[in-house]
């Protein structure tokens, strides 16, 4: 069987270093590739798809364009993937198509495998995707309350919306990135999708000190905020949330289950080779 990973840019994707390292502890002889899918291409490259094809992980920008697609007699679309209004996994299951999201799942794993105390407010940096289901996730440790900080605060809407779907009722605000910390208010998690180039001096200053820091950028590592994480400080790393998601994935397209331990090993080797001498 054939999956991949799809999306613009994927070059850097790890995915397919992850997902081959589980096929080869699952005794599987599959294949898995990235392929690049620039936005508004998705849907030719769908129709071209064989029953040779098991599934595709999803990455930027296609995580909510997949969701107009995966819908209809043809598709089908998990509760999960409509509460996050994205999907990172569609699975080819012909002549259907079923659209999750591990993000979310996968994001509340990373966290809990690191710290098990109480989240009562969240802030998130980045009004993308990845926020919408980071969020979600931090809904699901207990958080009623959630800031957004976004570069485009108005543009992070279909994030702030997706938080508000939670069942548990949380209270979501949405403020500019440049927020100062002392307006924004404590919290017990900040989870950080900005990418490293644009994490400022100001930024990393403002957060570094958070209880717990989930930066779930993973290359270049450590980004400014991992790296000044103060001591005490728990930090929950982008390879964590990318292993906890790969092993859903893996799951939901083999039926088995995604050896985490496996997994973590191989991305962690392949970060070491691409890391600067």
């Amino acid at each position: 069987m054939r999956c991949a990973v799809v999306g613009d840019p994927v070059g850097h994707s790890l995915s397919p270093v992850l997902h081959r390292a589980a096929y080869a502890a699952l005794g599987l002889d599959w294949t898995y590739e990235a392929l690049r899918v620039a936005s508004g291409t998705l849907p030719e490259v769908l129709a071209g798809l064989d029953d040779s094809w098991r599934g595709l992980s999803l990455t930027m920008p296609l995580k909510r364009e997949v969701m107009a697609l995966a819908v209809g007699a043809r598709g089908e679309v998990t509760e999960r993937a409509r509460l996050v209004g994205a999907a990172n996994t569609l699975l080819v299951d012909e002549p259907r198509l079923r659209a999750d999201n591990t993000d979310l799942p996968g994001a509340v794993a990373a966290v809990r495998e690191r710290w098990d105390g109480e989240v009562t407010r969240a802030v998130v940096l980045g009004g993308g995707a990845t926020a919408a289901s980071t969020g979600l996730a931090a809904c699901e440790l207990g958080a009623r309350e959630v800031v957004v900080l976004a570069r485009t605060p108005e543009r992070a809407a279909e994030t702030v919306d997706a938080i508000r779907r939670h069942p548990g009722g949380v209270h979501v605000r949405v403020l500019p990135l440049t927020t100062p910390a002392e307006e924004v208010g404590p919290a017990e998690l900040v989870v950080s999708t900005v990418p490293a180039s644009a994490q400022t001096p100001d930024l990393v200053l403002r957060w570094a000190r958070t209880p717990v820091v989930f930066e779930v950028v993973y290359d270049p590592w450590p980004t400014p905020l991992a790296a000044a994480a103060a001591d005490g400080t728990v930090l929950v790393t982008g390879l964590d949330l990318l292993v906890h998601q790969a092993a859903l994935q893996v799951e939901f397209m083999t039926g088995r289950p995604g050896p985490v331990d496996v997994i973590r090993a191989a991305g962690a080797a392949a970060l070491a080779a691409r890391a600067p001498a």
